[in-house]
């Protein structure tokens, strides 16, 4: 039997997610994950919804969810799409925007889910290097993309750029501008109000971070309610699961239980800018819920990760040219942090 994929699925990479162990014992820092747990609002919700429910389908529109999110974000429920993770919602602007040989522009380094996406329409990811300092790069909008994606915060760098200069691109872009905002309740500003003033910005949010929902798989899209109908025309049919539908309707009940979870991690966050310096590496200025540090003297930092994951610490290592002395570390917990910077100090 011969099978034969699509020329650009044969001859792409898929995306890589961080490493899962399968094993217990492990300090978990590589994936971004929120130490602490969900609001108990949300169990309850989850909890609510077992039993003979589940084996109907589950609301095709989310409309509870899209609901809770108009009132809790100020928004209305037509300018608001759910979906399975964030992620999800970036596959719907792939698949809306994006066609054989159509370009989507973003700065790079970044998320690299955006290259997999496009590569699947057979298009083409027109990267623009960041930066040393990770600046916006002046050289976005003359791409003249159907898409421009900027991850703000951006990962893996954990750098920010001030929303005026996000509202600057959106008036000058040719096509739609996606502002992927996955850690934003860690970061001093949020780029929602653009989805409200421009017709050509969509702002996707994710519970996966902050309400600590990444076992659930919950994302927002804000946008002007022609994007928001557009999308959804092609979005799976029952997208999100009643499950999901509920834990989220239900973590943005509770938004005081996230917002202190956000500020815990973000003295945390401090604590551990301000050691790794003495444990031989510098930090890049973050405003996620992790740290880019680069390891001194330009040396690869792939020795470090491994000694690392050998004591049962897991941090993400990138083995490109522009990352390859750098470790991405998770803010975990103060007493997880502990432990990293004494084996990244013994390891030196």
């Amino acid at each position: 039997m011969t099978v034969t994929f699509r020329r650009n699925i044969a001859r792409m990479e898929g995306y890589v997610p961080g490493e899962q162990p399968q094993e217990p014992g492990f300090v978990k820092l590589n994936t971004n994950e929120n130490p602490y747990p969900p609001s108990p609002k949300v169990r309850k919700a989850i909890l609510a919804e077992l039993g003979g429910s589940l084996r109907l389908y589950p609301d095709p529109g989310a409309n509870g969810l899209r609901r809770q999110a108009a009132l809790t974000y100020g928004f209305d429920p037509d300018r608001i799409l759910a979906g399975n993770g964030s992620d999800d919602l970036l596959a719907m602007v792939a698949r809306a925007f994006v066609g054989e040989g159509d370009a989507l522009a973003c700065p790079t380094p970044t998320y690299t889910l955006y290259d997999t996406l496009v590569r699947i329409q057979g298009g083409r990811v027109v990267g623009v290097p960041y930066p040393e300092d990770y600046s916006l790069p002046k050289a976005l909008a003359a791409k003249k993309a159907p898409v421009t994606i900027v991850a703000n915060p951006n990962s893996p760098s954990g750098t920010a750029v001030p929303v005026r200069e996000l509202a600057a691109l959106a008036d000058a872009v040719r096509g739609v501008l996606v502002i992927d905002e996955a850690y934003a309740d860690f970061a001093d500003e949020t780029s929602l109000p653009l989805a409200r003033e421009r017709g050509n910005v969509i702002v996707l949010r994710t519970f996966s971070k902050s309400f600590s929902l990444a076992g659930m798989r919950v994302g927002l899209a804000f946008a002007h309610p022609g994007i928001i109908e557009g999308l959804s025309k092609v979005k799976d049919s029952y997208n999100m699961s009643r499950l999901s539908i509920a834990a989220g309707t239900a973590a943005l009940t509770d938004i005081a239980w996230m917002e202190r979870n956000a500020a815990r991690i973000r003295g945390t966050r401090q604590d551990l800018c301000a050691a790794l310096p003495a444990a031989g590496f510098t930090p890049y200025p973050s405003q996620s819920n992790f740290v880019l540090a680069r390891r001194n003297g330009g040396r690869s930092a792939r020795p470090v990760y491994e000694a690392l994951k050998a004591r049962k610490i897991l941090v993400r290592y990138f083995d490109t040219p522009r990352l390859a002395d750098c470790l991405r570390i998770t803010v975990g917990t103060g007493e997880e942090i502990s432990a990293l910077l004494s084996a990244m100090k013994a390891i030196r």
